[in-house]
């Protein structure tokens, strides 16, 4: 009877320990209570900046912000892509420069009478020479095109030289004697063509004598030279 009882007794407490731990694995984990220190600490996770938004959103960028070497990075824009629209006209080169030139200054003439030249002739005394003028001009050009010059300056750098001429006013001698009408020439002695005179010149009458018969042309005195 006690052997049995004790053996039922085992058995009702092995039973009974069961369904108590069955129990207990059933039921939910009670919420841990108690201070700050002895609860386990979490970690802090910072708030990303946006800039690590950003790149944690693109998905070509590393982690530290770096383009990965595999992936192809615009390049910046140049002058030369940064330049105006097409058709729009680019600023012109403007220059401004200067030049000079030379032009003949002409020499004027003067003429000067000279009673020991027959009347009418002339004779260069003094030649003359062209002077030089110096002429500056502002050139003006637009990319590379001439588009405007400006005479500046205009100075006569070697004076011209005038040219003389003399001009004769001296009468000419006539041929014919005017003691005689009718040509009797002008010799140291004329005597009448046929007679008996030497010369050196001669003359055919009649020759009228109007003034003074200077070589005796008239030799009955009547007026009539050479009759």
């Amino acid at each position: 009877m006690i052997v049995g009882s004790v053996t039922l007794s085992i058995l009702l407490l092995c039973c009974t320990g069961t369904a108590i731990i069955g129990a207990l694995a059933d039921e939910p984990e009670p919420s841990k209570t108690g201070t700050a220190a002895e609860q386990a600490q979490q970690p802090i996770v910072a708030a990303p900046a946006e800039g690590a938004d950003a790149q944690a959103e693109s998905p070509d960028a590393t982690p530290n912000g770096t383009p990965d070497s595999g992936d192809t990075v615009p390049a910046s824009p140049t002058p030369a892509d940064t330049a105006s629209p097409s058709g729009a006209a680019s600023t012109p080169v403007v220059r401004v420069t200067t030049e000079t030139e030379r032009a003949a200054v002409r020499y004027t003439e003067r003429t000067v009478k000279d009673a020991t030249l027959a009347e009418g002739k002339r004779v260069v005394r003094t030649k003359g020479v062209n002077g030089v003028r110096t002429l500056t001009y502002q050139v003006t050009t637009t990319n590379g095109v001439r588009t405007a010059r400006k005479l500046v300056t205009s100075t006569v750098t070697k004076q011209p030289v005038t040219q003389v001429v003399a001009v004769g006013t001296k009468k000419p001698q006539s041929k014919c004697d005017p003691n005689y009408s009718g040509c009797v020439p002008v010799a140291s002695d004329v005597d009448c063509a046929g007679g008996g005179g030497n010369g050196p010149a001669y003359v055919r009458g009649p020759i009228r004598v109007t003034g003074s018969d200077i070589y005796d042309l008239d030799r009955d005195g009547d007026g009539t030279a050479c009759d």
